[in-house]
């Protein structure tokens, strides 16, 4: 306990509120003051997201948001989470990697096999560098303990498959931030429900729902001048992140030495109904596209909130709905978190097929 915390709490102030208090504030102010600059450069040197046939917008708009939350992120955790960084060594050379070659995709344009190795890369620096691994399913298809080797292979997996699916809800004007920050905040509540050497995942949470929510208030302007996208630099750190707090929560339950820990028999289905939004697009969108023998890298409009937008739906009311209907099923898994794991993943699978399904369903009626 250094003498700063120990002032603090003379005075009745607790270093980890403090701590969590300022790291929200500071995360807010960074990315709320810093794009209004990346919008006027953006539209000074024309580095704009041109509008094409998977596009959802009209006009060209600047998409550098991104860099706005990665400096809020870059900031704001070493400081007020510096744990974090102590725990798990390669977590700030994965946002720096993540970083460059999300800038250079929004600038350039990367070819895909390129962005596959950098996220690669990425995942096996905190699998196999930081041992953040998922080590255990619980039980889920009658599978508890993973062999190391291939508990290293599905944790990697798990990342690049987050980064991407979170990368493919990032369509329509509100989502990836509005999600960002309900995920966020269940995993930051849950954390803090779990004891206090959670402490720096709770100030980790705070201070991605701060960076989103500054990002989000020009995202959702109606002024174009204030319009930005997050573009690939916010959304592949933004799925990273959310990989990260979902294999950690995951890896709470586990019972380790000298630790005792409440244990959660449904802790992945759990994580699973939490990420349900991307996963269940990615896995819709892939079907969708074996149906019609397309390649499943093909580029289309087959994604959730693309079918809202059909129904004739805005931005603002489509994001509405998705996140309603994302809440309702991650209210199901928790009154039914006593399920047994197997029963509560078919359920939270069925209702989230179930919604991406309706709207295709609602269209047809329409037409009719």
């Amino acid at each position: 306990m250094n003498n700063f915390q120990v002032f603090l709490e003379s005075y009745g102030i607790s270093f980890f509120y403090f701590k969590m208090f300022l790291g929200f504030a500071f995360s807010f102010l960074i990315t709320y003051l810093a794009i209004p600059t990346i919008i006027k450069i953006s539209r000074r040197k024309n580095l704009m997201d041109e509008p094409g046939a998977r596009s959802s917008h009209l006009r060209k708009i600047p998409n550098l948001g991104g860099i706005a939350v990665f400096f809020s992120l870059g900031v704001c955790a070493p400081i007020f989470a510096y744990e974090l960084f102590d725990r798990y060594k390669f977590l700030f050379a994965s946002f720096i990697i993540l970083f460059f070659v999300g800038v250079m995709d929004d600038i350039m344009v990367l070819r895909a096999y390129k962005k596959l190795v950098a996220q690669i890369l990425v995942s096996a620096l905190m699998v196999i560098g930081s041992d953040v691994r998922i080590r255990s399913l619980f039980g889920v298809f009658g599978v508890y303990e993973i062999n190391y080797y291939i508990s290293i292979l599905v944790s990697i997996m798990t990342f690049i498959i987050l980064i991407n699916a979170f990368n493919l809800i990032d369509g329509i004007d509100g989502l990836a931030g509005s999600y960002t920050i309900i995920t966020s905040a269940l995993f930051g509540i849950s954390f803090f429900r779990l004891g206090s050497h959670n402490d720096p995942l709770v100030i980790l949470c705070a201070i991605l729902i701060a960076a989103s929510l500054g990002f989000l208030i020009y995202n959702l302007s109606n002024k174009r001048s204030s319009k930005i996208f997050m573009g690939d630099t916010g959304s592949m750190i933004l799925g990273f992140l959310l990989a990260f707090t979902g294999i950690s929560f995951i890896d709470i339950f586990i019972a380790k030495k000298d630790d005792v820990f409440y244990h959660l028999q449904s802790a992945p289905v759990i994580a699973v109904a939490i990420l349900i939004l991307p996963i269940i697009d990615t896995l819709t969108v892939i079907i969708t596209r074996v149906y019609y023998g397309k390649s499943i890298f093909s580029a289309d409009k087959n994604h959730i909130h693309h079918k809202l937008l059909n129904l004739g739906l805005t931005h603002k009311r489509s994001t509405a709905y998705i996140i309603i209907y994302f809440l309702l099923i991650i209210a199901v898994a928790y009154f039914l978190r006593h399920l047994g794991v197997n029963k509560l993943l078919i359920i939270i699978m069925a209702l989230g097929f179930l919604g991406a399904y309706l709207p295709i369903l609602l269209l047809r009626f329409k037409k009719d």
